[in-house]
């Protein structure tokens, strides 16, 4: 674990000995970040759909990460590098390996599993805050084949139904 190092800083207030605490933006995001997990399964345990994260849409905040468990053999999460935010870092996890991605940049991050894209086995991160939609017009347009074309389709339903919320 992590430890957090906090920054003080006394100030005097029109000269009285009165002091105040501060906290640095960077301290309140670390010690509000949020942890989250999407699970690479082999089916869905309620739909039995084949090859799929769990939650494939996940909406978070800057500074909180995903984990990305291979709860099933054979799969990994690998971000698409034109579906990503201008200057935004992807990621390359390996087959049956986590990967742990923590976020910072608003906007719309597509990912999928290398072996499983074809059949659909895609997902979503959107990371809210100021001009997270930078990169939407481009996510959307980039093209996909097979089963991953349908997938993105309700994918893309799905997100604009939690941004609205």
């Amino acid at each position: 674990m992590t430890k957090l190092i906090t920054r003080r800083t006394t100030l005097a207030l029109t000269g009285a000995a009165a002091t105040a605490t501060l906290w640095t933006p960077a301290i309140l995001r670390a010690q509000e970040a949020t942890q989250h997990e999407v699970q690479m399964l082999n089916s869905h345990p309620e739909t039995n759909t084949p090859m799929v994260f769990l939650p494939r849409v996940l909406m978070v905040q800057p500074g909180d990460s995903v984990l990305f468990t291979a709860i099933d053999r054979g799969h990994n999460s690998v971000s698409y590098d034109e579906m990503i935010p201008e200057g935004a870092e992807g990621w390359n996890g390996g087959i049956n390996e986590e990967v742990e991605v923590t976020f910072e940049m608003p906007g719309y991050y597509g990912y999928h599993c290398v072996p499983h894209t074809s059949v659909g086995m895609v997902g979503l991160v959107i990371v809210q805050g100021e001009g997270m939609d930078a990169n939407l017009e481009a996510a959307q347009g980039v093209r996909h084949r097979g089963r991953a074309r349908a997938a993105w389709d309700e994918i893309w339903e799905e997100a604009e139904a939690m941004v609205s919320a």
